[in-house]
């Protein structure tokens, strides 16, 4: 049987983490990895540390979407991948790799798997969380200067110059190829269990 795909989609600091975690805990014990879009940035490394901090990470060019394809498919034959790292503080593909083994649920989470058509045709379940833009954007702050090292003024050049537009552009559009939209991410109870239950009946 071929592995349950489902895409968990929305802005940055919406709570996409979240809702994988929570979907996660129904299933103890079950055969589930996730997989972040994040991971599969282009590798930039041949250029300098000024050059790959001009880029515009928020745009689907700026993922290598064609090897994280080539991994889904690999999965969904039943054979491991190695996912690619990469490393947010100096922007750049880590040499190495983490091994991923098949399962029977992949939970497929970014900003953009909705936004690229290759990607959601190969989702069996579209998710998009829904979470205000002033929540989305403190949790951005707080995540990017305590966990990437960045300052509080390079986290809000970066949203007011590459964020917000490419959000405006491609992320919040994308919601049209939910199946569901999940208003306030994992504190949504009754969306998370009807999530699990379909996912229950379809591994049944």
């Amino acid at each position: 049987m071929e592995p349950v795909i489902i895409g968990i989609a929305g802005g940055t600091g919406s709570g996409k983490t979240t809702v994988a975690k929570e979907v996660l805990k129904h299933f103890p014990g079950a055969s589930v990895v996730t997989i972040h879009h994040d991971s599969y940035y282009r590798d930039r490394s041949h250029l300098t540390f000024e050059d790959r901090v001009k880029i515009n990470y928020d745009h689907p060019d700026a993922f290598e979407n064609e090897l994280m394809l080539e991994h889904l498919t690999t999965l969904k034959s039943g054979k491991p991948i190695e996912k690619p790292l990469y490393d947010y503080e100096t922007h750049a593909r880590m040499h190495e790799t983490f091994t991923v083994r098949p399962a029977r649920i992949i939970l497929l989470e970014g900003i953009l798997v909705l936004a690229v058509e290759e990607i959601r045709s190969l989702l069996d379940i579209k998710l998009y969380v829904d979470t205000d833009a002033d929540e989305r954007f403190i949790r951005r702050l707080r995540r990017d200067m305590v966990r990437r090292g960045r300052t509080a003024e390079q986290v809000m050049e970066q949203y007011l110059e590459t964020v917000r537009p490419m959000h405006l552009q491609f992320v919040e559009p994308s919601k049209r190829y939910a199946d569901v939209i999940i208003p306030e991410g994992g504190k949504n109870v009754v969306a998370v269990d009807l999530i699990v239950t379909k996912l229950k009946d379809i591994l049944t």
